[in-house]
């Protein structure tokens, strides 16, 4: 009898620390999700790197169009060429970028190579009108980050054709 109680709790024991294990494995990705989130919102859009969470890319994609419109005329230039490189999109993007270049003075590639905001473009690394960071490149292809791409490369053609006409 002594034994069989002394394997029950045995088995109860293991049972609890199974568990709290269980339980501490949940926390953990709910602390680590939770983390996440608060970091994308302090950080208002800056999806670089590993950050780049589904709810990131939701809320790029969501976000008002300041979230993936470009700040400068000059990162925007080298964002549709990152477009246009990359087929996101084709809605005649090189020849925007081209008039866009020209109005910017930046036909010389040796002169927009020196342009910092032109380079980090070419990258695909977008700074935003909320003064953010969007690294495009970074976003992996999954059907969101492609959205996302998609209205980044859309946004920022919009305003090349807007500041050319």
């Amino acid at each position: 009898m002594k034994a069989a109680t002394k394997m029950g709790f045995v088995l109860a024991v293991s049972t609890l620390l199974a568990g709290t294990a269980q339980a501490a494995s949940w926390q953990d990705q709910l602390n680590s999700a939770a983390t996440a989130l608060n970091q994308n919102s302090n950080s208002g859009t800056n999806a670089n790197g590993g950050n780049s969470s589904m709810a990131a890319l939701t809320g790029l994609l969501n976000g008002g169009n300041k979230s993936l419109s470009a700040n400068s005329m000059t990162n925007a230039a080298g964002i549709l060429q990152y477009c246009a490189q990359n087929n996101i999109v084709n809605n005649n993007v090189t020849s925007v970028k081209d008039q866009l270049m020209s109005k910017l003075g930046l036909a010389d590639t040796q002169k927009a190579q020196q342009t910092t905001d032109y380079k980090q473009g070419l990258m695909g690394l977008l700074n935003t009108g909320s003064d953010q960071q969007v690294n495009l490149s970074s976003l992996g292809n999954t059907p969101v980050a492609q959205k996302v791409k998609t209205k980044a490369c859309d946004l920022v053609l919009k305003q090349g054709k807007q500041f050319i006409s």
